[in-house]
This record gives structure tokens, sequence and C-alpha cells, in this order.
């Protein structure tokens, strides 16, 4: 390779950096929620000093980023179910804000969002399977964002793709967590048989399963998911129906139990938001 194509090369690519740090990608258009009369609980305004709209580079107290966004018409005296998304390995949440596409329609649909980092900035950026510490400390973020901005405690669901997921599935399986959630939506998770045999039941709880039939990465572990999350939520052995969209919906259960499966890449968001969106209506 010539100089001439080596210098050529390295201005390009300082201009593609230039141009990322002064013209960041456009954040995301925050949803109008439908507010109803009555809140179901509500804050005293004067306890929560968290701002309506974006709010990024929060930290939890070991300095894991995480990065807030309430509905364009947040009212700080109304508690407001929280959907916490936590990050494939492979980015932070910012990234995974605009790798899932999730804030207009969560904010539109009354939720506050918050998307997590995986590890503080300083951490080695190789990835590294993630420890029961940090699974921690990723669990203690939505009380610290229900303490700036109004959350009903209650209502909170976590999500999460890849590691994100597997994160998810912890934080809701081992007894040495920090959260209960009220419902979890996991994506790829890397939560093994083996890890599931090894856990009891945390308890019934609204259950949203997304694998691919070609997840290469984790092949073969949404059945495994399925499997465990029906019998922990007691549905009917074998009674289940396919909606239009693939996704099973099991039946008798003690909480809504879906299974979706997709057929892209581990590396792709499922994209079934508006699914999501349903489940998460239906468990309000």
């Amino acid at each position: 390779m010539s100089k001439i194509t080596i210098s050529i090369l390295v201005i390009a690519l300082s201009a593609f950096i230039l141009f990322g740090l002064f013209y960041p990608p456009p954040k995301p258009e925050l949803g109008k929620a439908q507010y109803t009369i009555n809140a179901q609980k509500t804050c005293d305004q004067n306890t929560r000093d968290g701002l309506p709209g974006f709010t990024d580079d929060q930290k939890s107290d070991r300095g894991i980023r995480y990065h807030v966004r309430t509905p364009k018409n947040y009212n700080k005296e109304r508690a407001h179910p929280l959907l916490m998304v936590y990050s494939p390995g492979d980015r932070g949440g910012l990234g995974t804000e605009r790798f899932t596409k999730l804030t207009t329609d969560a904010t539109t649909a009354g939720y506050i969002i918050a998307y997590a980092d995986n590890r503080p900035k300083t951490a080695p950026s190789t990835y590294r399977p993630i420890t029961k510490e940090w699974i921690s400390e990723l669990g203690s973020i939505p009380k610290l964002i229900a303490k700036k901005w109004c959350i009903d405690e209650e209502r909170i669901v976590l999500t999460g793709h890849s590691n994100g997921g597997t994160v998810t599935t912890a934080l809701t399986i081992l007894p040495s967590s920090p959260i209960s959630p009220k419902a979890i939506i996991v994506s790829g998770a890397g939560w093994t048989t083996e890890n599931y045999d090894k856990h009891k039941c945390p308890g019934p709880r609204p259950v949203m399963i997304m694998h691919s039939n070609i997840d290469q990465t984790f092949p073969g572990f949404g059945p495994h998911s399925a499997k465990f999350w029906s019998g922990c939520n007691r549905c009917s052995p074998d009674a289940a129906t396919i909606r239009s969209d693939g996704c099973k919906i099991y039946k008798g259960c003690t909480a809504p139990t879906l299974y979706c499966e997709g057929d892209k890449p581990h590396t792709h968001w499922p994209r079934r938001n508006a699914a999501m969106m349903e489940f998460l209506k239906s468990i309000n």
C-alpha cells in the first residue's frame, strides 16, 4: 500500500471520527404518554429531582453508566412503570438504545425507560463473562432511578439481549438478586439448561422469551428457557396457541407466558417491539 493511499485512509478515518464527535446520532423521539385520570401511585414532587426528557451518564455506586428517558409529558408526581434495558456484551447503553429502538414505544406506553452499560468505562474493553458481583451492581440501578424519578417499584420490568438477557434472567432467578422484577422480557439469553437446573423457580411472573432458531451463539437455548418458565408459571403441559406473529402463548398459566421464535442471527435484535408493548400493556 502506497504512502499516498495510507495518508488518504488516515484522513478519511480522522474525518469520520470528528464527524461522530461533532454530529452524534440523533436521539429518538420521546412519546407522549396517554395518562389516565388517576395514578395508581403518586410521589411527592419535592422528593424527585430527575428531569424530564433525556438524562445521560448517570452512574451506579461502582461506576456503571445508565441513561434515563421519560415520556415527553412526564409528570413527576405520577408513579411510572420502569423498563430497565441491559446491554449485549458488545455495546453500551446508548448503543443498545439505537440497537433496540425501544425509547419511543416505551415512553408512549407511559414507561420510563433506562439503558445500562455492562461495566464501568474503566473496566477492560475485551468482553469477559459477567460476574455475580456485576450482576448485583446492575440490579441496583432501578432503585437508584426510583430515587430521582417517580417510579412505581412494584412495576419494574427487566429486559435485554444476549448478555443483557442473561443478566435479566440472573437477576430474576438468583436468590442474591437485589431486585424482584414484576415481569421480564428476555432476548437471545445465554442462560444454559445447567443454570436452570441449579436454581429453583423464583415464583410465577409474566415472562416473554425471544430467541432465534438459527442463533449460533446460544443454539437451542430458547426452548429450554420456555420450558423452565412455562413450568415455573404452572402452565398446562403441551397447551399453547400460536399467534399470527409466530409467538407461542402458553395456556393455563398463573402469569402470561410467551415464547417468540425468530429466524435472524444472534447479532440481530428480534424487532418485536410491537409485541413487547402489547405484552407490557397486558400486565399493567
